[in-house]
């Protein structure tokens, strides 16, 4: 555990010393050998990812788009998952221009399976905006970023600001965090309000003046490459002689040495907190763990259990004249979670006790979107599809109809909100990765038991499908 120390020391003469410099701060020295030496790892090191690619571009307002691009993909999002839909976005929309020009269906299609669809929705805007009321010209400081386009928080406008524009400004996500309280020993909760409010003190004390763009890179790679949450590669580091966190490591393993009559050259000096009560310190009631090493930092609040929901869902088919699948799809509202995008017609589960398995086929069809289907429909159980969205865990009673082309009338069919799709079709939609899981299980279950002319023992009346156990 870190010691701590009164801010002012008794010399044992009636003489004070000054006071103990902080542990969570940088020296003036050790603010330029990391910047130095950061830099240069960096510029010798860096992946190659295809939005710097568009670094060199000479029009300062589209290598802000192409930063800003990436950096809301990356929200929430592993590096590898974003590399295709990058490619394919920037090819479909190379300028903030032509995605200004783009419908909310294209940009929900474009963004379908990235998951944290609002994303999406608020570089449509921000772009619209810029172009609408900025003539095309992206805002030039974090400040301006940060009060103009919409979904942009702190970070991204740091990190548009100092990579594309080369503003020297901090910036902080999850990664430069992991290096921050490796390197100043900041054990406390990293969401806590102290704690965040020192790390973007020091990002923005560290920044180097001379180089933003890959200073500032330079902490998010090395967070995502060497200082990682498990099995950091410490030994890699660039700046591990400035790690703290390292140092505690070496005065540990010097600790263990001694006790056991090993001689490990010289002593190693205690790390110290100059405050008697530190908001950035590890809490008294824990300690540093020797097994776990620097990876006793960052702490994080206990994560909250993810909110149990349940959905009823209907995947319709309908059977054209000509053998066809099609498949019945509504728009979901265009706001709130998944805003805009298309599903198969669902009613959420209200009552979500033992004795209720859900809604009926007829309930949901007329819930949902108002259709109706004649009384002697056959219908099937698919089973229960489960999907994880960050604050949800939701569960599908999913739930399967197919029915001939004369069957559907196709006048109860509201054009602006719903429509029929081919299984192609479908791929290639707006809709989420939990429909995507819906239509799969759609699919297996019908290759086995589905069938418009033999309803067979697993299927039952649309009318007396559903009954309480």
């Amino acid at each position: 555990m870190v010691k701590r120390k009164l801010k002012e020391r008794d010399n044992g003469d009636g003489k004070t010393d000054e006071p103990i410099s902080s542990i969570h701060s940088f020296k003036n020295e050790e603010k330029k050998e990391f910047r130095q030496k950061l830099v240069t790892w960096f510029q010798e090191n860096q992946r190659d990812l295809p939005w710097r690619n568009h670094l060199s571009n000479p029009d300062i307002d589209q290598r802000a788009y192409a930063v800003w691009v990436s950096e809301i993909m990356l929200q929430q999002t592993q590096v590898a998952t974003v590399i295709e839909y990058y490619k394919r976005w920037m090819k479909k929309w190379p300028t903030l221009q032509d995605l200004a020009k783009a419908s909310l269906e294209e940009v929900n299609q474009m963004w379908s399976g990235l998951g944290y669809y609002s994303r999406g929705r608020r570089l449509l805007e921000g772009a619209q905006k810029v172009v609408k009321e900025f003539g095309g010209k992206m805002p030039r400081t974090a400040e301006s970023l940060l009060k103009h386009l919409p979904g942009v928080g702190r970070y991204t406008a740091g990190a548009i600001a100092s990579i594309a524009y080369g503003q020297a400004t901090g910036i902080v996500d999850g990664n430069v965090i992991r290096v921050l309280c490796r390197m100043r020993i900041i054990g406390a909760n990293s969401t806590s309000q102290p704690v965040q409010n020192k790390l973007w003190s020091l990002a923005d004390e560290i920044v180097d003046p001379d180089h933003p763009a890959d200073f500032n890179q330079g902490m998010m790679e090395l967070g995502a490459t060497v200082c990682t949450p498990k099995s950091p590669g410490c030994i890699s580091c660039p700046v591990q002689n400035l790690c703290l966190a390292r140092a505690m490591v070496d005065q540990s393993k010097h600790r263990n040495g001694n006790k056991l009559g090993i001689n490990n050259g010289p002593i190693i000096a205690d790390i110290e907190c100059a405050a008697d009560k530190c908001d950035l310190c590890l809490p008294e009631n824990e300690t540093w763990d020797e097994k776990e090493g620097v990876q006793n930092y960052p702490r994080k609040a206990g994560k909250k259990a993810a909110r149990e929901e349940k959905t009823s869902v209907c995947v319709l088919c309908r059977r054209t004249k000509s053998g066809t699948d099609q498949y019945y799809l509504v728009q979901r509202a265009q706001k709130g979670l998944l805003a805009g995008l298309w599903e198969f017609p669902s009613v959420k589960v209200e009552d979500e006790s033992d004795e209720t398995v859900g809604h009926t086929i007829q309930e949901i069809l007329q819930k949902s979107c108002g259709l109706t289907l004649l009384p002697s429909t056959q219908s099937s159980m698919v089973g229960n599809v489960e999907h994880i969205f960050s604050h949800i865990h939701q569960t599908y009673i999913v739930q399967a109809v197919i029915v001939p082309e004369e069957e559907v009338d196709d006048s109860q069919v509201h054009a602006e909100n719903s429509r029929w799709v081919t299984k192609e079709e479908f791929s290639s939609a707006a809709v989420s990765t939990a429909m995507k899981k819906v239509f799969k299980a759609f699919e297996s279950h019908g290759k086995k038991k589905t069938s418009t002319a033999d309803p067979g023992k697993n299927q039952k009346s649309i009318t007396s499908f559903f009954k309480k156990k």
